[in-house]
């Protein structure tokens, strides 16, 4: 097991990660730790501040075990991870706009004037919106928070892996979500590698930007 230690080097965190395959199974983190990690890594924006990123954090057993069944390519990492963390949108988000933009006020991000604004115009635009459309904001937003999860889990000490790979149209409902409601959008596995993983060629700027 690679002894890696929490760390701000900024540096460190975004060179330093990798899409790790295996890990040590015999490391844990405490649910306390995991929803430190969740609570900053939420600090990632989103459409309005609706927050639609939804976290189902399975580190039982059993719970990675059923999992496995689902994500039948991504076995080993599913099982020698400390934890698998399922992102999900909420197609309800705007169910929170009330808590979200109250709490805003009462801590002075936001002039009540704004909030009734806001909230007059947006959410009841947000809850006649059609499902495909609101697919499209909380697969962005849930996007940024599973980027930014993976930076603050490295800062922490601790490797991750997106996965795409599962059966998105069965995962919701085994981990008694609602499917109609909670889309799937990746699972991200957590824990201490094994080994340092391996480098990738990225494309460079000049192949990837058009300047305008």
């Amino acid at each position: 097991m690679l002894k890696y230690q929490k760390t701000n080097d900024f540096n460190e965190i975004v060179y330093g990660r990798r899409s790790i395959k295996v890990y040590d199974p015999t490391v844990k983190i405490s649910r306390e730790e995991m929803s430190e990690i969740i609570d900053q890594a939420s600090k990632a924006p989103s459409s309005l501040n609706f927050q639609p990123w939804r976290f189902v954090v399975i580190d039982s057993e059993e719970g990675k075990e059923k999992l496995a069944t689902l994500a039948q390519f991504n076995t080993d990492k599913v099982l020698s991870s400390s934890a698998v963390i399922a992102v999900f949108g909420d197609l309800n988000n705007y169910e929170y706009a009330e808590e979200i933009y109250s709490q805003a006020v009462k801590h002075g991000y936001m002039p009540q004037e704004v909030k009734e604004a806001q909230l007059n115009y947006f959410k009841p635009l947000y809850e006649n919106m059609s499902d495909e459309k609101m697919k499209d904001i909380v697969m962005l937003d849930a996007g940024l928070v599973s980027m930014q999860l993976m930076l603050v889990a490295r800062a922490y000490g601790y490797d991750t892996n997106p996965i795409g790979g599962y059966e998105k149209d069965k995962i919701a409902e085994a981990f008694g979500l609602e499917k109609d409601r909670y889309v799937p959008v990746m699972l991200i596995t957590i824990g201490k590698a094994t080994n340092e993983g391996y480098q990738s060629y990225r494309l460079p700027a000049d192949k990837t930007t058009t300047w305008k």
